[in-house]
């Protein structure tokens, strides 16, 4: 008994990403592990990229308005400044950050320090996205979440983009872009082609 409790006490530094289409509940999980940390009384720190003033400016907000305080910061070495003194880190919307954020995972596990990663997995052309492949590979656990395909009902592939333009990094919400399987992501641009020629 008492070895299991010492080594409860003593965990091993890991990397967790959680990753997916929009609207497939990633910052949700996100904010659920991380309460989980603090109620057993963990020393916990959450970053997000400053560009996403979505919800709130200073906190993570799922779709679903949950919340909790975070810290914005420009760059992934940011996160290594502020980390000192930590139990476990969280990193939401980590798509945007710098490929930089791969190294400042790595080396926050190493020092014995849980980071749990949220971010899309692939941008609204279906193309992976920023540094969350470099993470999933490195990473000790990879939890994939699914939204639901609007138009059909089964799990959705990718977030696909409603309006026009095609800048990578666009913040939006469900005006802006919607849960496709393969299938129906493969009509909806195939669609968006035929119409351009029209």
């Amino acid at each position: 008994m008492n070895n299991r409790m010492s080594c409860e006490a003593h965990r091993p530094g890991r990397i967790e990403v959680v990753c997916g289409s929009m609207f497939s509940g990633k910052t949700e999980e996100l904010i659920r592990r991380l309460k989980r940390a603090e109620f057993a009384r963990q020393k916990v720190e959450i970053f997000k990229p400053s560009i996403d003033t979505r919800y709130s400016e200073m906190e993570v907000v799922s779709h679903d308005r949950h919340s909790i305080p975070s810290t914005p910061v420009e760059s992934s070495s940011s996160i290594l400044l502020l980390s000192s003194d930590i139990e476990v880190v969280g990193i939401d919307e980590a798509q945007f950050f710098d490929d930089g954020l791969v190294g400042v995972c790595n080396e926050l596990a190493n020092r014995g320090i849980r980071v749990v990663v949220a971010g899309l997995d692939m941008d609204f052309k279906g193309v992976p996205f920023g540094p969350i492949p470099a993470l999933c590979a490195i990473a000790d656990e990879v939890t994939k979440v699914h939204a639901i395909c609007v138009k059909c009902g089964a799990l959705a592939y990718v977030s696909h983009r409603l309006v026009p333009g095609d800048k990578r990094v666009m913040l939006g919400e469900q005006s802006e872009y919607e849960p496709l399987c393969r299938e129906c992501y493969r009509k909806a641009v195939e669609e968006e082609r035929r119409m351009a020629l029209t």
